[in-house]
């Protein structure tokens, strides 16, 4: 069995594990660094009109800060728009149109898989796409001519990385199944990825619709290599752990207590077959890890566990 096809047999546990104030939501952490730099730029607007300065002297001054540049020499001035820009997005409409786009499939994403790939498929799609921009920008001359003014903002290429990989992940999952059945994923998908690129249509807009692209290709590879047993989102996690725990004394021990290696190594057979017993303490510790790693992560006891307790409530 393949891993679309687990994903594809998940049901969610009785117990609503989307909760947004859980801990380590990263769904909710996107959502907060996009909306504080909204509200940053937001801020910085109302006290350039306060000062009567003119729009073009804010975007001058103060957007660019955030924007991403097509031209080499500005971004090497500015680094740090490679990841600055994929949180920005200017413009209410524009705000709201991308958050819920992102809403909707990063729900479905983190359901399924949990938190740890939510923010490193956003990111990749993020950064391919701004490869896209920059590339697209000097290889195709009617956009080589804007290059030293082309500046790339949003969300877009990264929600793009979430919709495709999730769409490959499971593509029949359905919303509002109580009207008739439901409407597929790979429906919704299809809406949002033609309203999206409808910029290709116009040459002064290619470019962004072009780096839509790149982040839906780098979603795409993220679930190809995943399906080949190379995740790319553990090396991030890890680096985010580390950097967390960098200054806690109180790191929790990864490694196995002398009694698990003396008493429990026996190769590759199992001593006895214990039947853990069902309570809901353990329940809950399952419903977290589902949250925090995904389902197809849950060892076979879990899932066990979780099978009889859903049996024990319908009794």
């Amino acid at each position: 069995m393949g891993e679309s096809d687990r994903y594809s047999e998940y049901k969610l546990p009785k117990k609503n594990i989307f909760n947004l104030g859980q801990d380590g939501n990263a769904l909710v952490a996107l959502f907060t660094i996009n909306v504080i730099f909204f509200l940053l730029l937001l801020a910085l607007q109302v006290i350039y009109f306060y000062f009567q300065s003119d729009s073009i002297l804010y975007n001058t001054q103060a957007v660019q800060f955030f924007e991403l540049p097509a031209q080499l020499t500005k971004l090497s001035e500015r680094p740090w728009t490679l990841l600055v820009y994929m949180f920005t997005n200017v413009g209410t409409l524009n705000a709201l149109s991308n958050m819920l786009w992102l809403w909707t499939f990063g729900y479905v994403l983190q359901d399924l898989t949990g938190n740890n790939k939510v923010i490193p498929i956003y990111i990749y799609g993020g950064l391919l796409g701004a490869v896209f921009f920059i590339a697209t920008n000097y290889m195709i001359p009617n956009l080589k001519l804007f290059v030293d003014d082309s500046f790339l903002v949003g969300s877009n290429a990264a929600t793009m990385a979430i919709a495709i990989a999730v769409t490959i992940l499971i593509p029949n999952f359905r919303f509002f199944r109580n009207l008739g059945g439901g409407i597929p994923l790979w429906i919704v998908t299809t809406v949002y990825v033609v309203i999206d690129l409808l910029g290709l249509a116009n040459i002064s807009t290619a470019a962004f619709a072009l780096s839509h692209i790149g982040g839906g290709f780098a979603g795409f590879l993220f679930v190809y290599f995943l399906r080949r047993g190379k995740d790319g989102s553990v090396w991030m996690n890890n680096l985010y752990d580390w950097f967390m725990n960098l200054f806690n004394p109180h790191k929790k021990s990864t490694g196995h207590s002398v009694k698990e290696k003396i008493f429990y190594s026996v190769g590759n057979k199992n001593p006895y077959k214990k039947i853990s017993t069902v309570t809901q303490q353990r329940v809950d510790e399952i419903l977290d890890k589902i949250n925090q790693q995904g389902y197809h992560f849950l060892t076979d006891e879990e899932k066990d566990i979780l099978k009889r307790a859903a049996e024990a409530e319908d009794l």
